[in-house]
């Protein structure tokens, strides 16, 4: 009986091959946009998944809500928060820290800048991950020992090979020699970290280095991560870290008010899994992802499924009319009712079997080129853990049923006597008509829907690469790493440098960069503010303005030739040890943007100079 049902399923495909063709192949399409959906929303949804014990790794993650600022949802916490949190809080067996250090190594006197972590033992017992050589117990073993991926052990040493090889870390006086202990394999891309070498972190030794500020619960240049005990309730931890901040963040006083960071901070743990799609971005290793944005993918996949479904629906139900005089015969023959749903059923299975081989072909073709171009990697399996076969059945089954029912109950209800008497070759049952002008409107509102949206997010995109930023973005180069030139005390020579290149008309520094995900805060209040404002401050070159083309509004910009326009540094070495004014006592000009002077409550800018600002660190 099966074969005999697959045989007329055939017969009737080969009879009407306009319709197969453009019902399997217009299916097809469908079903491998929706796949292909599926591939990048399960990607982007397990990242760090992969990591052993993930379920209780957890990041300290801090957001700030200062007064005049936006919210910053950070992935980095300060700096006590390592040696303070575990005691608060017994349900944590573990704390490490991770440090991020765009480090500067030399092959040969070439220098070779890589991104590197320094971390403290500890992580490495948290974290996991294969090694190829070496192991986590004598994987850095002191501050010249470190730990290599395979891919960053071929850059350096050109060979995976590298255990025992050495490479000179920094330059100049600050040169050290540092010797690989360990290789491991290069992380999935799917992870929040960033990293090719990873170097142990000196408690004692950058306390000894950095000055306090750089120790306070306001600095927030590295990340920190706990892993939990069995069976602790994270949710609960949470729940209790704004009363233990209270209790453990010192209160300070300034101008006679008495504050804590931990009125405008708040700390959570956040699973690692988490991290990427969570809401706090601010100083990400990876640049993350925004769970709507996830979760919209996810819904157009279902509407492409959806407007595959409904064009099949519809040529089926047109197609099943022809059909009418073969069902009576059938009937008349004695081919029971459900005999032939079976039999419209089956051949709609048949038809999305069809087409999903296709669409698994279709995948298979795009999913490298679509890979390559997300710069991700994305795979496509049908067995084992993360296997899509069971979605590829489901799909099949549902689409076949939902495609091929309403034409099997349809078609199995006709009437022997009345098809043959009329002597049709087919009929229409009624209620068809509009059933396909209902589906037909709905695949064209979907359809509608799906261009208005992708008009939206190009018009936007469109508008953020167009719109006036207040400096001249074309042919400006923002150089990484140039803190080293000024480390060095060369920056004049390294100007001058920079200068000299044929095109360059115009070179300046700044202690942040553009679109900078760190950020230097300061309190500032004027006269008849009740509550000061929390402000970010830049520091520049007085040439800043004019290499990135600002428009001045009212006033004048920095200038060198004007005392009170600098942050003065004294050189113990060179200068005179007579004091010197402070800096409260001689006062600073500054220049502000629009935005903050109506923050400051002054409506006209041209009325901005020569206001007076109280200025108090809040530290950011």
């Amino acid at each position: 009986m099966w074969r005999n049902y697959v045989t007329v399923g055939i017969r009737a495909l080969i009879r009407s091959r306009t319709y197969a063709v453009i019902n399997v192949f217009g299916l097809a399409a469908g079903l491998a946009a929706c796949l292909l959906l599926l591939v990048y929303v399960r990607y982007e949804t397990n990242y760090d998944s992969w990591l052993e014990g993930s379920e209780r790794l957890y990041q300290v993650q801090a957001t700030w809500h200062e007064t005049g600022q936006p919210v910053a949802a950070n992935q980095t916490s300060p700096f006590p928060v390592h040696e303070s949190i575990a005691g608060g809080f017994p349900q944590i067996e573990a704390v490490s820290i991770a440090y991020p250090v765009r480090a500067v190594l030399q092959r040969d006197g070439e220098p070779l800048y890589v991104e590197s972590l320094s971390v403290d033992p500890v992580f490495l017992d948290m974290f996991r991950f294969d090694f190829v050589h070496g192991s986590p117990r004598t994987a850095l073993p002191n501050v010249n020992a470190m730990v290599v991926t395979e891919s960053e052990a071929v850059r350096l040493f050109g060979t995976v090979d590298a255990m025992g090889r050495t490479i000179t870390v920094g330059t100049g006086d600050n040169a050290e020699q540092a010797t690989v202990t360990a290789v491991i394999r290069d992380l999935p891309r799917n992870t929040h970290l960033d990293f090719g070498v990873l170097f142990r972190f000196d408690h004692a030794a950058y306390a000894a280095a950095v000055p306090p500020e750089y120790r306070s619960w306001g600095s927030m240049g590295q990340f920190h991560y706990v892993r939990l005990r069995e069976g602790a309730d994270v949710a609960a931890i949470n729940a209790a870290l704004p009363a233990w901040e209270q209790r453990t963040i010192p209160r300070e006083t300034e101008e006679g008010r008495t504050s804590s960071r931990a009125d405008i901070m708040d700390l959570s743990l956040v699973s690692v899994r988490d991290v990427h799609l969570g809401e706090a971005q601010l100083g990400a290793m990876r640049p993350g992802n925004d769970s709507r944005t996830v979760a919209t993918f996810s819904i157009v996949a279902v509407l492409i499924l959806a407007m595959a479904c409904i064009n099949f629906i519809n040529l089926s139900t047109a197609q099943a009319g022809q059909r009418a005089r073969e069902v009576a015969l059938r009937k008349v023959v004695g081919a029971s009712r459900r005999q032939l749903v079976v039999q419209f059923l089956g051949e709609s299975l048949l038809l999305t079997t069809v087409a999903m081989l296709i669409a698994l072909a279709l995948v298979e073709l795009v999913l490298p080129w679509l890979s390559s171009w997300l710069d991700s990697d994305l795979s496509f399996q049908y067995l084992g853990e993360g296997g899509f076969l069971p979605h590829i059945l489901a799909l099949v089954l549902v689409v076949g049923a939902v495609g091929g029912l309403y034409p099997a109950f349809v078609l199995s209800r006709f009437q022997p006597a009345q098809i043959l008497k009329a002597n049709k070759a087919s009929a229409d049952p009624a209620g068809t008509g509009r059933l396909r002008a209902a589906l037909v409107v709905l695949q064209f509102a979907i359809s509608i829907g799906l261009i208005i949206c992708t008009w939206v997010v190009w018009s936007q995109t469109e508008y953020v690469q167009n719109v006036d930023p207040g400096y001249d973005r074309e042919g400006l180069i923002q150089v990484r790493g140039a803190w080293r030139f000024e480390e060095r005390g060369n920056w004049e020579s390294a100007r001058r440098t920079f200068a000299a290149v044929p095109g360059v008309t115009g070179v300046a520094r700044t202690n942040l960069g553009v679109a900078a995900t760190n950020k230097t805060i300061l309190s500032v209040s004027t006269e008849g503010m009740a509550e000061p404002l929390n402000i970010r401050v830049y520091a520049v070159d007085p040439e800043f303005f004019s290499t990135m083309a600002m428009r001045l509004l009212a006033g004048r910009g920095l200038g060198e030739r004007f005392a009170n326009d600098r942050v003065v540094r004294p050189d113990p070495e060179t200068e005179s040890p007579q004091p010197a004014p402070t800096l409260a006592q001689r006062g600073l000009k500054v220049v502000v943007n629009r935005n903050a002077t109506r923050l400051l409550g002054i409506r006209d800018p041209q009325q901005a100079p020569g206001r007076q600002l109280r200025v108090g660190n809040a530290g950011g």
